[in-house]
């Protein structure tokens, strides 16, 4: 995405997202929760379309914490496909509370959604390749697709590319050492 060190600046939504959280390693299981679900979310949409409705979409979803998504039911499911605030798409909402029981499986057996991202950084004794973890999250969660994969992890330090290296923000990325920099 790395026309989007031009597009972002000065941008009320992109700007702030740009310079302060795409590509910056993560390890907070709500915020990593979070990034995965606004991926779903931004599937044949605009990426603007979902950071506008961002905070509607955190109100709606319990802050993202995948522990109280999981508990979602019928009844909160129905809730949301009512919300004209929030993004409602029946396969996105679905996807997105059968991830919250997916990532709570997870941390069950890693600890942390975090904990399971890193124990997965390697296929073997090499660095996991884009179409690895592709695999392996079309295994493992709902409504996964390549691209959405793609900038799941590039948005997490977990892949690169989500900076061109003469973007001011680059440097500051490096010096926090993202995994796609170790390996």
């Amino acid at each position: 995405m790395n026309w989007y060190c031009d597009a972002a600046p000065g941008n009320p939504f992109h700007a702030p997202y740009h310079d302060g959280e795409y590509g910056f390693p993560v390890d907070d299981d709500v915020v990593l929760f979070e990034r995965l679900c606004l991926e779903i979310f931004q599937a044949g949409l605009s990426w603007l379309i979902v950071l506008k409705r961002r905070e509607s979409l955190r109100a709606a979803f319990a802050g993202f914490d995948p522990a109280r998504v999981a508990l979602f039911g019928e009844e909160e499911r129905q809730r949301l496909l009512g919300d004209p605030a929030v993004i409602r798409n029946r396969r996105k909402i679905d996807a997105v509370i059968g991830n919250a029981r997916r990532v709570q499986a997870l941390r069950g057996g890693h600890g942390s959604f975090a904990g399971w991202l890193e124990s997965r950084r390697l296929d073997g004794e090499a660095p996991r390749t884009k179409e690895s973890w592709v695999a392996l999250f079309r295994s493992t969660f709902l409504f996964m697709g390549p691209e959405l994969v793609n900038e799941f992890l590039m948005s997490i330090g977990i892949l690169p590319g989500a900076h061109r290296e003469d973007c001011p923000v680059f440097g500051r990325i490096a010096k926090l050492s993202p995994p796609w920099m170790r390996e």
